[in-house]
């Protein structure tokens, strides 16, 4: 790629970092094992010290909590198991006098059953707003209720079918996920201009933009008479997929344009809009990212989360990194002159990254956790820090299915077993790829709950944090944590982290991982070990011989040769 000179005035978040907080596992201040908006407060000097710019929070709005707050029944105010709107209040007046900015979560593919917009679709047919919903009657010739009656054979992303009876109307209504989540209906106007209203009312008291979950589901290929087409079939399922119908629809970009032009035009300078995409492709984030086409600043994409699984997330494989590094490849190139990516391992929907994609064995746990933050950081997009992976954060051991807390989890459980899956390889899977494994109580220091609560957590503490907590590696030079610092310094100090090109080096090598970032005449080259071999640098990379260190997470180094789990930084 051309070495190209630094935009004039690129914006914000290109040198920015974002630290997602997902409220209910941070910091509980009240004593009832749940995480609070007045833990957060209480732990802000600790994002202020690691540095990061961004506090992306996830839901904290009225909730039945079916699926930990993803399923919203107020988008106004916020749950009392959260806390109050004054404390959102003082929590966006506590981080811009740090110098920190709030993204809230903005989830509106769906509400909750409970949404008075959804109680009053539900009750009658001839609600006003019986049309904000998908609703439809079942399939021609058959009665409600009665098996393969479902207006579509869709299969729901969390089990089962996505379409739910409604025994009163005798009509189904869609949920993509549960079925506690109804969707919405895009096609309507009057839905569209009451999620813009919402999204301003936040604007307005301060909040600095959203990270829109699902987002380019709420386009549903519909056809000229409202009819929705059965998805082709999937393997030992008696459902169809539904993608393409789905994801990113047919008028997906018009909506975000709209949503743009009606929510942010004026103030693109200081927001920040991601948009969760599953099943978003390369070529199709660069219309979404573009910024002439004012859709969003960047894309949560999932390609380099499922190459560790074949169809279903648990059916977990090993993953070779050749395929990591193929697809990170095809990302920077992708999004090298148009749109930007977001840069992520872990977040509250993903494994700890440790366990999955590094070693969290006592041997190589805080090199490998070190070396991954390493890679991320330093290719070219925007890098989201997931509360505790800063810390090195691992899996947990849950031990039987009455552990996990997850949805997700228990349906997948339940449905495998009950058509004949062994429980004990149902649980393996869940031990590895669960949501459950993200949501366990940061670590802050050794206390019995690991100063997470004076309660009971509501989803146990890992045992490992006597040994790994923020206490015990604040002070620490060598820690996870100090490591991180040091990255996220390293993207506001040079710009050449935040900018420059990407060229990928090695890529059919097993274990390293190298790359150079460019930018003015600068040369960043960036090589990481990701196994447990020991590899002769200087045969592979002669260029890393003799080049200055900026930044390594072994300390002392040996020039020419690579240690397992080692990532240097060097100018060359």
């Amino acid at each position: 790629m051309p070495d190209k000179p630094i935009p004039a005035e690129p914006p914000w978040w290109t040198r920015a970092v974002v630290y997602q907080v997902y409220p209910r596992s941070f910091q509980d201040s009240d004593g009832d094992g749940v995480g609070d908006l007045g833990g957060v407060l209480q732990r802000l000097d600790h994002l202020a010290d690691l540095g990061v710019d961004v506090l992306w929070l996830s839901p904290v709005y009225p909730s039945p909590q079916a699926d930990n707050g993803y399923d919203i029944s107020d988008y106004t105010d916020v749950d009392p198991l959260f806390g109050s709107l004054e404390q959102l209040d003082e929590l966006v007046a506590a981080l811009h006098d740090r110098g920190m900015k709030l993204v809230m979560d903005l989830v509106v593919n769906h509400t909750s059953d409970r949404h008075p917009w959804f109680l009053e679709s539900r009750s009658s047919t001839d609600s006003p707003k019986r049309d904000w919903y998908w609703w439809r009657p079942p399939r021609v010739g058959m009665a409600p209720g009665e098996p393969g009656a479902e207006p579509t054979n869709w299969h729901s992303f969390f089990s089962g079918s996505t379409w739910e009876l409604d025994e009163a109307s005798g009509e189904y209504f869609l949920h993509l996920f549960d079925r506690r989540q109804p969707d919405l209906n895009w096609e309507n106007p009057e839905v569209r201009q009451a999620v813009y209203a919402m999204m301003r009312w936040w604007l307005d008291r301060g909040v600095d933009g959203f990270r829109m979950d699902v987002i380019n589901l709420i386009s549903k290929d519909v056809g000229p008479d409202g009819e929705l087409h059965d998805g082709p079939p999937l393997p030992g399922l008696p459902y169809g997929d539904a993608s393409a119908s789905v994801v990113c629809g047919p008028r997906v970009h018009e909506f975000l344009q709209e949503m743009h032009r009606e929510v942010v035009a004026g103030h693109e300078a200081t927001l920040l809009l991601v948009g969760e995409m599953p099943g978003v492709t390369v070529e199709q984030a660069r219309l979404f990212t573009d910024p002439a086409r004012r859709e969003v600043d960047m894309v949560f994409q999932f390609e380099h989360v499922q190459l560790d699984h074949s169809g279903s997330k648990f059916d977990p494989h090993p993953l070779r990194m050749r395929d990591l590094k193929a697809s990170f490849g095809r990302w920077q190139t992708g999004l090298a002159d148009v749109g930007w990516n977001s840069l992520y391992w872990d977040n509250h929907d993903q494994p700890r990254a440790v366990s999955r994609f590094g070693d969290d064995s006592p041997r190589y746990r805080r090199d490998s956790a070190t070396c991954l933050a390493t890679l991320l950081h330093l290719h070219r997009g925007t890098p989201y820090v997931y509360q505790g992976e800063e810390l090195g954060m691992a899996n947990a051991p849950f031990g039987s299915i009455d552990g996990f807390r997850d949805v997700e989890s228990l349906n997948h459980y339940a449905q495998a077993v009950a058509h004949g899956a062994d429980p004990e390889e149902v649980l393996a899977a869940l031990r590895r790829m669960s949501r459950d494994n993200a949501r366990t109580p940061v670590q802050w220091n050794d206390s019995p709950h690991a100063g997470f609560t004076t309660g009971t957590p509501w989803i146990p503490v890992n045992p490992d944090h006597g040994e790994w907590n923020a206490a015990a590696q604040r002070n620490d030079p060598s820690s996870v944590f100090a490591h991180h610092r040091r990255l996220i310094g390293l993207r506001h100090e040079q710009p050449v982290v935040a900018l420059g090109d990407f060229t990928m080096l090695l890529p059919d090598h097993e274990e390293v991982y190298a790359f150079t970032r460019r930018l003015d005449g600068e040369t960043l080259l960036v090589v990481c070990n990701l196994g447990g071999s020991i590899h002769p640098l200087g045969e592979l990379l002669p260029e890393a011989v003799g080049a200055e260190l900026v930044l390594g997470n072994l300390g002392e180094e040996d020039p020419a040769v690579l240690r397992p789990w080692e990532a240097r930084v060097l100018r060359v």
